[in-house]
């Protein structure tokens, strides 16, 4: 098999299609390997990419044969299948056996943890494994970096991250996702070690890009609060926040992932009640009193007004969404030439006339095509198992951006 194949695994996925396609405009001579256990769903998509370089194919990444044969030989396989504390053992594992290189955009931390003990087997098969590839983690960990990067001393990194309303495009793996991250255990760095904390408890406000403006996150259970003090051990705190717009729906969430932890319904029952929601369909009320219970909380705890509950619920039953607003923000604190300082790196632009940050899959799948260019060329000779701040360069990543196709003006704004 030739080497100059990329493999992507769950390609009919929404952030993995924008993925395809961005990779695809940075050119170079790529046959683009498309497995899903959905082919059919990827016949569009395999007739938009110039040039006939596209191969589809059947694939159940649980299916070790099968699965093996697809990464033979490859020189990227992307893993773009979720959830990924489901999905990633079994597919790294088989890049490992056949010394091919993995790359995904993983955001969940148990999965995250496990490939990154696999440093010294990547190390032995000669290949790099990259993970955490997309928005958050992946970008958000470069723009920490490049924020820090103007500091001489680092004391807190906060990262944060906001998605707007895509109702009703949100497929299962997203929901599972974010019902895993909405309750439960959540590991962070405080005075300068690993602590666990509460998802989706502890609240911030960040200055977000894209006319956003300054706006209330939840802390959530991320990877980038368990890799980035790898880098920064002298940090005192670093931490990932979080959220939703419109700002009911992290009430909505809170509550399922609530009951889902108390035992009171499956992840599949809430998954399902949300894509009703999503749908505008309201006969499924399975999950409605523990999402109107999460809603309720906010209001008590002042994280939003009343009234903004009410607006909510009252244009979801006339079946109106809001624009869609969202994007991803680093804010470091340290010092400067011995003085007190803070950085910020965040996206600039926000919205459905953007091209990176226009839908939660428009910002993953066009971080992950910047990183795939890194990855395939700067990654010579590279191996082990790697976190985005240990071998993605600012300057280079936002490059590489701009050859998937990001205007310049979208990339990054820095604050100080």
């Amino acid at each position: 098999m030739t080497a100059r194949r990329v493999v992507f695994i769950g390609a009919a996925g929404e952030m993995c299609r924008v993925a395809i396609e961005r990779f695809a405009r940075a050119g170079g001579d790529w046959e683009l390997v498309l497995c899903d256990i959905r082919p059919e769903l990827l016949r569009e998509l395999a007739g938009r990419i110039p040039g006939g370089r596209v191969e589809v194919r059947r694939l159940d990444l649980f299916d070790r044969a099968d699965l093996r044969a697809a990464v033979d030989g490859a020189a990227l396989v992307v893993l773009g299948a979720g959830p990924y504390i489901r999905t990633s053992e079994p597919v790294i594992s088989a890049c490992l056996e056949a010394k091919v290189p993995y790359l995904d955009f993983d955001d969940d931390v148990e999965s995250t943890q496990h490939a990154l003990s696999l440093h010294e087997k990547a190390q032995a098969a000669g290949i790099p494994v990259y993970v955490g590839c997309g928005a958050s983690p992946g970008m958000s960990n470069v723009l920490a970096v490049d924020a820090a990067n103007e500091l001489d001393t680092v004391e807190n990194i906060e990262l944060g991250w906001m998605v707007g309303d895509e109702r009703p495009d949100v497929g299962r793996a997203v929901l599972e996702h974010l019902m895993h991250i909405a309750a439960g255990d959540c590991l962070t760095w405080e005075r300068g070690r690993q602590v666990v904390h509460e998802s989706y408890v502890e609240t911030g406000v960040l200055p977000m890009g894209g006319g956003v403006g300054e706006v209330l996150l939840y802390e959530t259970a991320h990877p980038e609060p368990v890799t980035l003090p790898r880098r920064y051990p002298e940090a005192k705190r670093i931490r990932c926040l979080g959220g939703l717009d419109p700002m009911p729906f992290n009430g909505l969430a809170r509550g399922l992932g609530l009951a889902i932890q108390d035992r009171k319904i499956t992840v599949k029952e809430a998954v399902d009640f949300i894509l009703d929601v999503l749908h505008n369909r309201f006969s499924n009320t399975k999950g409605l009193r523990h999402a109107l219970s999460g809603m309720i909380g906010q209001v008590r705890r002042g994280e939003m007004a009343a009234g903004t509950m009410v607006k909510f619920l009252a244009r979801s039953a006339l079946r109106r969404t809001d624009t869609w607003r969202g994007g991803l923000v680093a804010r470091v604190t340290g010092t400067r030439n011995g003085i007190p300082a803070v950085a910020v790196r965040r996206t600039p632009l926000s919205g459905p006339e953007t091209y990176a940050t226009s839908s939660m899959a428009a910002i993953t799948g066009t971080a992950c095509a910047a990183f795939m260019v890194l990855a395939i060329e700067e990654g010579a000779g590279r191996t082990g198992a790697f976190a985005p701040e240990d071998w993605a360069d600012p300057k280079a990543f936002y490059s590489a951006l701009e050859r998937v196709g990001t205007p310049r003006a979208e990339i990054v704004e820095a604050v100080c």
